[in-house]
């Protein structure tokens, strides 16, 4: 087979046609480059991979002295965009709610959103022009933004989960607050021409949905159909990351026209999942487990569990890739068994 370029390469997957080599996406977390340095730095630079060059990473700015307790632990709360205040513990981690704008539902007639991104002007212009020279190489996203994730940071978590069962008026309202935010980021990575515009919130814990299927259908897949309508009719792909047992949504995901799912593995029987994605024509996005395989198992076992993986989802043969995230609390023995995996299948 003729070498492919990076964006060749993720195409194939996408349809299912078989990579010349193992397709893969890196995401350079901040808080494992924070935890591990420049090696990690300079290993991801040697690996590369197919959604742009990193070349220019370094490692992220680190945490300022008052970000630290007395204790020296890391500690900081800071106030979003949307008014939600956070907790964070760990440096590069997504924080906790402590405090929400609309916790009291009377606060929403005087609740004013942040101001949507703009999709012309010069900023527009020039993230365009860097994904023109991008997509040369690389297959290049774009952000569509988080539905029920920000509904739950904006107001209590239980409460939404009451108000979506009693189905009331201002839920609604506060949704459509939220997809219109969203639809004004597809419109603006539609402008930049993308190749694909990613959207995900987490539905399942570990066993079933957070929310019935049913309810889901009811209230979010109308509100999904819209934010990827213009997505589709561009032409674009549709990435979606969700966590958790999902399996009653995976068929409506499809039908909306999610083309590549990054779903949380360990909540799946693995071999089910890939073929049930295949039969949906799904790519996945190959998250390694970031809890029990890669902070406690050896670099024998990870290696181990990533040939299995691969092979269960005949990534060789089209339809996945490999997505590696190094979280803080990885042993760097196991995160170098994850790259070397992954730069032996990319020789």
């Amino acid at each position: 087979m003729a070498p492919l370029k990076p964006r060749e390469r993720i195409a194939a997957a996408i349809e299912f046609r078989e990579p010349d080599r193992l397709p893969l996406r890196i995401y350079p977390a901040p808080g494992g480059l924070y935890e591990h340095g420049q090696k990690l730095v300079d290993l991801t630079r040697e690996c590369g991979h197919d959604f742009g060059d990193l070349f220019s990473l370094a490692l992220p700015t680190p945490p300022a002295p008052e970000d630290f307790d007395e204790d020296g632990r890391y500690h900081v709360i800071r106030t979003d965009e949307w008014g939600t205040t956070w907790e964070y513990r760990i440096y590069g981690v997504w924080g906790h709610p402590i405090a929400w704008p609309l916790a009291d539902l009377s606060a929403l007639g005087g609740y004013t959103p942040p101001p949507h991104p703009p999709a012309s002007g010069p900023d527009v212009d020039a993230g365009r022009l860097a994904i023109v020279e991008a997509k040369e190489t690389y297959f290049t996203l774009g952000g569509g933004g988080l539905v029920f994730e920000r509904l739950h940071s904006i107001r209590r978590f239980e409460d939404v989960l009451m108000d979506l069962v009693a189905d009331t008026p201002k839920i609604h309202r506060i949704t459509d607050m939220i997809v219109e935010d969203c639809l004004a980021y597809v419109q603006r990575s539609l402008a930049m021409d993308v190749d694909a515009v990613t959207f995900g919130d987490d539905y399942g814990t570990q066993q079933a949905m957070l929310i019935s299927p049913e309810t889901w259908r009811r209230f979010f897949r109308p509100r999904y159909a819209a934010l990827f309508d213009p997505v589709r009719r561009a032409g674009k792909r549709i990435f979606y990351h969700v966590c958790g047992e999902v399996t009653p949504i995976l068929e409506d995901l499809a039908e909306l026209g999610v083309g590549v799912i990054w779903p949380q593995l360990t909540a799946f029987d693995v071999p089910w999942l890939a073929r049930r994605c295949r039969d949906l024509g799904m790519c996945v996005e190959l998250h390694p487990d970031r809890g029990g395989l890669m902070q406690r198992a050896t670099p024998g076992e990870v290696r181990d569990y990533l040939h299995r993986l691969l092979d269960t989802f005949g990534t060789m043969e089209g339809g996945s890739w490999l997505y590696i995230e190094v979280d803080p609390g990885f042993p760097y023995e196991n995160v170098e068994a994850l790259f070397q995996v992954a730069m032996e299948a990319r020789a």
